[in-house]
């Protein structure tokens, strides 16, 4: 992610972002269609739109008379920057605090600590 896109993305933008990862470029009455259980009206969503557009996150394309919305940011690279920016602020930047921290609250399930151990063999190579 660029400088000018880790900007803090509220929850309310995240839930607009994963309907576009799952598939874009969509109108903005597409998205709130996919967000009906949040039972935002068409407003809202262009609001919201709007700002991810302003944090260069998402980008807008006309078509006619309607604007077509796309991410600029890949679901992995948001997720990598607001990781890295969580462990940087509570655990000085590393990693083994943080996942100690996950197994302590939920716990590991059996796949995520043979998971673990296959990355930890693939980083040691």
């Amino acid at each position: 992610m660029t400088r000018q896109s880790r900007k803090q993305i509220s929850q309310a933008e995240l839930d607009v972002m994963d309907v576009l990862w799952a598939d874009s470029p969509l109108a903005a009455s597409d998205v709130a269609s996919k967000l009906s259980a949040k039972d935002w009206n068409i407003r809202t969503v262009k609001t919201l739109l709007s700002r991810l557009v302003e944090k260069k996150v998402v980008q807008t394309e006309q078509d006619g008379r309607r604007y077509l919305y796309s991410p600029l940011v890949s679901r992995k690279d948001y997720a990598s920057s607001a990781v890295r920016k969580l462990s940087n602020r509570l655990f000085g930047g590393r990693a083994a605090p943080l996942v100690a921290h996950l197994a302590a609250g939920e716990g590991l399930s059996e796949q995520d600590i043979s998971e673990l151990e296959a990355l930890i063999q693939e980083l040691k190579q």
